[in-house]
């Protein structure tokens, strides 16, 4: 609880009556007692001044009522007591001496008005001066700051509610204490050289820590402004003190915060960049662009706005990762500098924060200071539009070495995929096989004898021994497989499996991942809501999915226009139809009625083998393979494969 306020010398109070006129709370005479004793002292004077016989300036005693109503502090007191000094004065002269009578009771009679009136006018001087000092005093007491005023010594003179109620010292506690030793002040720096400046510009100003009566410290904004007497010699000091610990302590949580943020930023193994995008936010408000179709129809208009943009959106702040990501050199200033030429996802980013999403992901690929390319990941955290603030988060994670992790997996699994056709190829030409393994063999033979010729000295000749070498072991794996075939072929085949179409699809572009990357191809896949299951062979129904898939992908490899592949998945009449769709040149209307021909292609290295071979595994299944093309407009396969009977 604050110590209640006590009255003190220091501090003039309003006088109760109201008027404007002050009185010193620490007198104890009541202002009627004032008046009384005046109005006595008057009459005493008027009656000597004219009973009496002595001559002399009797009247001049007149001023002794003015003096003591003067403690009242209210001017009307002053100037009535003066005007009926004044009056009794000119009423004594009139009766003793008259009108006509001028001599030296003249004069002595002025002199005692000119003595009441001045001592009048001293008396309001005096007031006026209590009642700004009282004003003061008041506008000291009603502040919300800690006032008091000290001695160059230090010891308190002066000393405020405020600081009563937060040091929690009354007045009298306080007046005559060192300020210092008072409050245990802590300064920011040592205290002569504090006093030293405070000496040199008649004022200070710092932050400084003081405790208070039961033991909190407080953060304080201080301002001492000093005053000296009229031989310029310091008289007092007035020190203002503002509590600011609670925005102090705020402050130091916000440094704390600010660390250990900067720590995460700094010591993260993920790349972080800061950017600036406010130049590119008033780029987009100057052109009146607000959404999604506006910035499209902007980037159409004005194809060169896209890079105007990447060269606005400006790089403030990098972390350790990136910078270690992007190699040595000079830091990049704008997302321009680190993005390659053909990126497409600045764009799709510019969108997202234009439409007011709060982040955006995707994968592109980073330039280096050495003008090399990094695969990465990234988010953007974008700001809130209306709110102004222009600054962005971009988080990157380096993908390069899982891109060749993935690139070595895709290897193998295309290698797998090639085996995997190899091995239907091979179950589709069983019924060859007896004709095939006696030339295989002949190979076999031939080669042995070709290796024995070319063993002689030759140039490079440990090359060829090991092409030959690797021709033989193919030989005799061949061989192999065409003996497995026969095998297979003696037994009864194995039981159809109850397959899901979109599954098989998924598969089959699963296998087809890198080739459809590397050549740029957009995959759409549509599919009926519930489509019924098909019976057959996994391997070999994915194999024709896949066969499909890959001669779409090569039919618009290099074109430069659209890359598109579709495949529709709907149920028909007990049937499933897949539709593979490309949008490459097509095929000419003269090679379309051979295309399922045996050894027919269009392809420079083809061996016109797989579309025969798909259309012989499909109809074995007890489907339908057709095709229709457009030249100039796509391809497009149908696959009709029948429905399970449990499903159908």
């Amino acid at each position: 609880m604050p110590t209640p306020r006590t009255p003190s010398p220091w501090t003039p109070a309003p006088h109760p009556s109201g008027g404007g006129d002050v009185v010193f709370p620490h007198r104890i005479i009541p202002p009627m007692a004032l008046r009384a004793v005046a109005c006595v002292v008057v009459l005493a004077i008027a009656l000597f001044d004219t009973l009496s016989t002595l001559e002399g300036a009797v009247a001049v005693l007149y001023v002794l009522p003015v003096l003591l109503v003067a403690r009242t502090g209210r001017r009307g007191d002053i100037i009535a007591v003066a005007v009926a000094g004044a009056g009794l004065t000119l009423c004594a002269y009139l009766d003793t001496h008259g009108i006509d009578h001028v001599g030296p009771q003249t004069v002595r009679a002025l002199v005692s008005l000119v003595a009441i009136a001045i001592a009048a006018v001293l008396a309001l001087q005096n007031q006026r001066s209590m009642r700004t000092l009282a004003d003061q005093a008041v506008l000291l007491d009603l502040s919300h700051d800690m006032i008091f005023v000290r001695d160059p010594a230090g010891v308190i003179g002066f000393w405020n509610l405020t600081a009563e109620q937060v040091y929690g010292w009354s007045r009298e506690e306080a007046a005559g204490q060192p300020a210092d030793r008072l409050l245990q002040t802590r300064y920011p720096a040592p205290r002569s050289q504090i006093e030293a400046d405070l000496l040199q510009h008649d004022r200070w100003e710092g932050l400084l820590a003081q405790r208070t009566r039961d033991g909190r410290t407080l953060w304080l904004e201080s301002r001492w402004v000093l005053q000296r007497d009229r031989q310029g010699r310091p008289l007092r000091v007035l020190e203002t003190h503002t509590d600011v610990s609670e925005r102090q302590a705020a402050h130091a949580a916000l440094v704390r915060s600010e660390q250990r943020y900067r720590r995460m930023f700094d010591g993260s193994r993920i790349g972080v960049v800061e950017q600036d995008w406010s130049e590119v936010q008033a780029e987009l408000s100057r052109h009146g662009v607000g959404d999604r179709a506006q910035l499209q129809a902007y980037l159409q208009a004005s194809p060169q706005a896209l890079t105007r943009f990447r060269q606005r959106a400006r790089l403030v702040g990098l972390n350790p990762a990136f910078r270690r990501l992007i190699g040595e050199g000079a830091p990049p200033a704008t997302v321009d500098a680190v993005l390659a030429d053909d990126d497409r996802t600045f764009a799709a980013s510019l969108a997202a924060f234009v439409a007011g999403a709060p982040h955006c992901e995707g994968e592109t690929s980073i330039v280096r200071a050495d003008g090399s390319t990094v695969p990465v990941l990234f988010t953007i955290t974008f700001p809130d539009r209306r709110e102004g603030d222009g600054t962005v988060l971009v988080f990157v994670v380096d993908i390069h070495e899982r891109k060749q992790a993935e690139a070595r997996a895709l290897a193998a699994q295309a290698e797998l995929a090639h085996a995997s056709r190899v091995a239907t190829l091979g179950e589709l030409t069983a019924s060859l096989a007896h004709e095939v393994n006696q030339p295989l063999m002949a190979v076999v033979t031939n080669g042995e004898a070709g290796l024995r010729w070319l063993r002689r000295p030759q140039p490079e000749l440990h090359e060829v021994e090991l092409a030959i070498e690797r021709t033989i072991a193919e030989g005799r794996r061949a061989s192999g497989i065409v003996k497995n075939v026969r095998d297979f072929l003696g037994k009864t085949p194995p039981a159809h499996e109850v397959l899901a179409p979109a599954v098989l699809v998924d598969d089959a572009l699963r296998l087809l991942q890198h080739e459809l990357q590397r050549e740029q191809v957009q995959v759409q896949v549509d599919q009926a809501a519930a489509l019924p299951d098909v019976p057959g062979q996994r391997i070999q129904l994915q194999q024709v999915l896949v066969n499909l898939l890959l001669n779409a992908c090569q039919a618009m490899s290099g074109q430069p226009g659209a890359r598109a592949l579709h495949i529709e998945l709907q149920a028909i009449d007990g049937h499933v139809r897949i539709d593979v769709s490309d949008t490459g040149p097509g095929i000419a209307a003269e090679h379309v009625a051979r295309l399922f021909e045996p050894f027919f292609t269009t392809k420079p290295q083809g061996m016109g083998m797989g579309l025969p071979i798909c259309r012989t595994t499909v109809e074995a299944h007890g489907g339908q393979l057709q095709v229709r093309s457009t030249p100039g407009t796509g391809t497009c396969f149908t696959l009709l494969l029948a429905t399970a009977p449990e499903t159908a």
